[in-house]
Order: C-alpha cells, then sequence, then structure tokens
C-alpha cells in the first residue's frame, strides 16, 4: 500500500503538460513583431545596468583589467543556453518560459521550480536596477541620500542586509509599479528607441575609451597600488587591490568576475515569450536570440576594455569605485533614464507572462492573473511590492546573485528539456507519465537496449531511457561542480581522494552521456536544431551549476528560504489544482458511471 502511494506522488510530480494550442490571454495581439522587433526586445532586457554598474564592480574587485576574459568565459553558457532556447522555442509552437518548456518535457514539478525561481530572477532583477539606479544617482549628489540614511537602522543589523533602508529604490519601483497598474502597455516602438540608446551610449563608451585609453594601466604593480594608497584621503573605499598586472586577482579572481558578468547576458529568454507575436516564429527566433547574444558581447568587451584603460593617472581601478572623472559622469547622466526604462520594463513584462502562465497551469494561486486595464493587478501589486521590498533591505550584490542563481536554473532546466525531447517519439509529446513501465519489444536483455536499441527510431522505452539518465546526469553534474567550486586547489593539486572522486564522477557522466548518444532521435525536421547532442545540452547544464557554485552563502540561504515558500505553496495547493490532477480525478467517477450504464439488470436484481 505505501509503495503504491510513494509511486502515485511521484507519478504526479512528474506529469506533462499535452503540447496543445493555448488560449490567447485577454488583450493579446496578432502576429506582429519580425526579428527586429525580436531583438529590440532581447538587447533592451540585456544591456541594462549590468554593463554600468555590475561589470564595474568586477572590474574593480574581481577581475581588474581580466574582465575581457570573465566576459568571454561568461559568453560561453550565453551561447549554450541560447542555442537551447533557439531549438525549443521552434520546437514548441506557443509563447512561454522555461515553465511551461519544462513541464511539456520533463515534468510538473520541474515545472514549477523553474517558474517560481524565474520569478524570483525577475524580482531581484528589477530590484536589483533599482537599487543601481539609486546608487549611481547618489553618486551625482555627492552621496548626500547615504548620508541620510545612513544610521535610520539599528547598528546591530544583519551582515546580510544593506546598511542603510534604500527609500529612493524603494520609490522607483512602486512608481513602476503605478505606472502599469494605470494601465501602461509594452510598445515595440518604445523598445526600440530605448535599445538603441543603449548601443548609442555604449558606442560612445568605447568611442572614448579609445581617445582617452592609456595601455599602461594593464600593466600596474603593487608599487603603483601603495602609492595611491599612500595618496587617497580614504584608504578605505580601495579594498582589495590585488598583484597588478592584466589578471590582478588570478585566475579564481577570473571564474568569479564570470559568474557575476554572467549577469549581463541574462533577458535574452524574454524572446520567447513572444513566440505567439512573431511574424515567423521558426525562423526569426533562432536568429534574434543569437543576434541578441552576439550584440551584447560585441558590444561590451570593447566598452569595458576601454573602461579599464581610460584615465590620464594609472588608477583605473579605483576609480571606478572613487570619484568618477566627469566624462563617466556625463555618461551616467545620459544613461540613467534608458537604463530605469528599458531594463525595468523588460523584466516587469516577462515576471507577468511567467505569472499568468503558471496560474493558468494551476500551479499557483488563481487569481493573480485577473485583469484590468489589460495588466494583471494582483500579481503586479504582490510581486512589485516584493521587489520594491528587497530594493529597499537587501545588498546589491546579494541581488544580482539570487538573479544569477534562479536565471541559470531556469537556463539549465532548458537545456534538460531539450535533451530529453530530442530523445522522444511524437506520440510521447503528450501528458503520459514518463514513469509508466513500457515492454521493449524484442529486446529480451534490458542492459542490450541501453547500448544498443533495436528501433531506428525514438520508442517510449528509448524515451524513458533517456529521461532517466538525464536526471542522473544532473545530479552527477552538480556533485562535480559543487567539488570544483569548493575544493578546487585539493582537486587539481593530486590530493587522492578528491581527485579520484573527480575521475570517477567524470567517467560516469561520460558513460552515461554515451548511452543517451546511442539511443535514437526524433526525427522530425526543425528549423534549427541544437548541434553536437547530447554534448552541448549537458556542457550547459555543467558550466550553469558551476557558475550557480560561485555565488555567495549568503544568496544561497535566501535562495533556500525562496524555494521553501514555493514548495509549501506547491504541495499545499499546486499539485492538487493542476489540470491534470482535476482530470485524473475525473476518471474514476466516469468509469464506475460507464460501468453502471453497461451492467445488465438482470445482474443489478
Amino acid at each position: 500500500m505505501l509503495r503504491q502511494y510513494v509511486c502515485q506522488f511521484c507519478e504526479k510530480l512528474v506529469r506533462r503538460w499535452p503540447l496543445e494550442p493555448r488560449k490567447q490571454p485577454e488583450g493579446g495581439q496578432a502576429p506582429h513583431l519580425n526579428t527586429l522587433d525580436l531583438v529590440a526586445r532581447g538587447v533592451g532586457s540585456t544591456l541594462g545596468a549590468g554593463v554600468y554598474i555590475v561589470a564595474g564592480a568586477v572590474a574593480a574587485s574581481m577581475a581588474g583589467p581580466a574582465i575581457i576574459v570573465s566576459f568571454l568565459v561568461a559568453a560561453l553558457p550565453s551561447v549554450l543556453s541560447g542555442l537551447c532556447y533557439a531549438e525549443i522555442g521552434t520546437r514548441v509552437p506557443v509563447s512561454g518560459s522555461a515553465c511551461l518548456y519544462s513541464y511539456i518535457s520533463v515534468g510538473q514539478f520541474c515545472a514549477f521550480l523553474a517558474g517560481w525561481n524565474l520569478i524570483l530572477g525577475y524580482v531581484t532583477a528589477i530590484a536589483s536596477v533599482a537599487k543601481a539606479w539609486s546608487s549611481t544617482f547618489d553618486s551625482l549628489i555627492w552621496s548626500r541620500i547615504a548620508q541620510v540614511l545612513w544610521g535610520t537602522l539599528s547598528q546591530d543589523i544583519p551582515s546580510f542586509l544593506a546598511p542603510y533602508p534604500d527609500f529612493f529604490a524603494l520609490g522607483l519601483v512602486l512608481l513602476l509599479t503605478g505606472m502599469l497598474a494605470l494601465g501602461a502597455h509594452e510598445s515595440a516602438l518604445v523598445t526600440k528607441v530605448f535599445s538603441a540608446i543603449n548601443l548609442l551610449v555604449l558606442s560612445f563608451i568605447i568611442l572614448s575609451g579609445f581617445i582617452k585609453g592609456d595601455l599602461h594601466n594593464w600593466q600596474l604593480t603593487e608599487q603603483d597600488y601603495k602609492l595611491a594608497a599612500h595618496g587617497s584621503n580614504d584608504t578605505s573605499s580601495l579594498g582589495l587591490l590585488g598583484s597588478g598586472g592584466f589578471v590582478p586577482f588570478g585566475f579564481e579572481g577570473i571564474l568569479q568576475g564570470a559568474a557575476t558578468c554572467y549577469y549581463v547576458f541574462v533577458g535574452f529568454d524574454d524572446i520567447v515569450t513572444k513566440v505567439a507575436e512573431a511574424q515567423n516564429p521558426q525562423r526569426s527566433i533562432p536568429w534574434s536570440i543569437m543576434i541578441t547574444i552576439c550584440l551584447c558581447f560585441l558590444m561590451c568587451v570593447p566598452a569595458l576594455g576601454t573602461e579599464t584603460q581610460e584615465g590620464k593617472t594609472p588608477h583605473p581601478m579605483w576609480l571606478i569605485r572613487e570619484k568618477k572623472p566627469q566624462s563617466v559622469l556625463i555618461r551616467h547622466i545620459l544613461t540613467h533614464f534608458s537604463i530605469f526604462c528599458s531594463s525595468l520594463l523588460g523584466d516587469m513584462f516577462p515576471m507577468l507572462s511567467v505569472i499568468d502562465e503558471m496560474e493558468e497551469e494551476g500551479l499557483i494561486f488563481w487569481g493573480l492573473s485577473q485583469r484590468r486595464t489589460g495588466t494583471p493587478i494582483m500579481a503586479l501589486l504582490t510581486f512589485g511590492m516584493l521587489a520594491g521590498v528587497t530594493a529597499l533591505f537587501f545588498k546589491l550584490r546579494d541581488l544580482v546573485h539570487l538573479t544569477l542563481i534562479g536565471t541559470l536554473l531556469a537556463y539549465s532546466l532548458v537545456a534538460l528539456s531539450v535533451l530529453v525531447l530530442r530523445y522522444q517519439p511524437d506520440q510521447n509529446f503528450t501528458e503520459e507519465s514518463p514513469l509508466e513501465s513500457v515492454p521493449d519489444a524484442g529486446t529480451s536483455n534490458p542492459l542490450k537496449s541501453l547500448c544498443n536499441p533495436i528501433s531506428p527510431i525514438p520508442t517510449q522505452k528509448s524515451g524513458q531511457i533517456v529521461y532517466g539518465c538525464a536526471f542522473l546526469l544532473v545530479l552527477l553534474l552538480t556533485i562535480l561542480s559543487l567539488l570544483l567550486a569548493l575544493w578546487p586547489s585539493r582537486v587539481f593539486s593530486g590530493d587522492p581522494g578528491f581527485t579520484a572522486g573527480a575521475v570517477l564522477l567524470l567517467l560516469l557522466i561520460a558513460g552515461i552521456t554515451a548511452i543517451i548518444w546511442r539511443q535514437p532521435q526524433n526525427p522530425s525536421p526543425l528549423p534549427f536544431r541544437v548541434p553536437a547532442l547530447p554534448i552541448l545540452p549537458v556542457l550547459s547544464i555543467f558550466v550553469n551549476v558551476y557558475l550557480m557554485m560561485q555565488m555567495s552563502s549568503v544568496s544561497w540561504a535566501q535562495f533556500g528560504i525562496w524555494n521553501v515558500l514555493g514548495l509549501a505553496i506547491y504541495f499545499g495547493y499546486g499539485i492538487r489544482h493542476s489540470p491534470e490532477e482535476k482530470r485524473d480525478s475525473q476518471l474514476p467517477a466516469s468509469t464506475s458511471q460507464t460501468l453502471h450504464e453497461h451492467t445488465p439488470s438482470a445482474e443489478i436484481s
């Protein structure tokens, strides 16, 4: 009895959403977006506060001039995730997010995790943009806001909270929430204008950097740092300056910088939420995703490279953190309006789409997406207030890390979805549970089907093999990432235990990947397919998880609290109110009624 209950419970967790046309949301628009519109949307979501604020902090305290290398490292998982989004955006012909894609491919529980943490990513992204905007504006008025608000909280506040409440950031979020509540709508033309402003400002930064740059700033020594500290009125503001040269913080600093620099690329996934509005989604979705990532990379790397060169005095790293040169102040003035509008709107609208999607799937409370003036008021007010409160009390660094953890988790689930869906038969693209036992006709030896499947096309049995192997791969990749992130010196120095463990994990990962590779792929033609399957999705999952492990322990604790709350909502409400649960609960009643109708009257009497 207990075994049957556990099996039924597990089957509920992996129930899949049937791929079928979905109802058009109220106020939805007919297909009208071309590739340029989608690229403008992607650029508006990616080129925001990360370029101007977060990347500068990475150059100042994590990577130094080697932030260029950090960006190259961060671009790798961005391209891999972009390839996965490009395929699944053309395979699933409906507007959606990582939540829907996970529901279709790997099941309900993973879908909830994807959607819930996407909401976390959007909430903290909105808060971090407002926080960064507030900090930049405060620097223009000689830190008057910080001086007034400093000390308003108790001196014994926890270390994970900001030193003072940022009421200015709270006001910015509430202002945006109020504008949307009054009926402000997304506009493709406005998105293009703000994206063009961002590109022009970055072009100005690159040009001024080439004119005023000094390559000597990439060759600073510790003596230069000591002289700067000696001549500084506030040596504490200089912080850790590293050991000099192009890589002052070492290889570890490059990796930590790459994890934070990934924040700049976050946002290209917003493009797939507009599949239903795209004129030719099979062509425009893949192209717009890859063009957005390439534009982001090509504009940010030269801009940040020239930023670390600029300045007539050889102190660029701490000038980023200390008083800004006049040209930097001008850039901040130019970018205030465009950052605030494009970044905040670029995060708010996709967040509302994800909430609407999760409510339709029954995973969160009904009523959040009820619309007035074309806007889901309850969802907007609830999560808009949450974004404002996090901007009020949390540190910018923790907000950025929370955004990255939630987003990277969603991107990993999309890569997992691509890996699973490519090996599924067409008829298995339904709500059937992947845990149902299916015999493999013509194969007496179960081990033989792992490495030498008989059918040249996917069967339900081969699809189940890939499904199980994919989840086992995720577990092994997570353990390997944890090992490399926490004890890298022991692994690479030849410590017997750690090195043997890492080698064993690599062998198991290679073996399971080979089993997946041997399974037949779905031959259905697609406008775009991820090359080198299953290697690239597996690599994407590994890099994403490894970058997640680079985040601070405080951010992981906050992430855990958020997900404990989410699991309480899922097991208390979502698992019992999903359409599949309602359908399953109606089946026994309809079956008994059918049997009653077909029972002979003589037997009844």
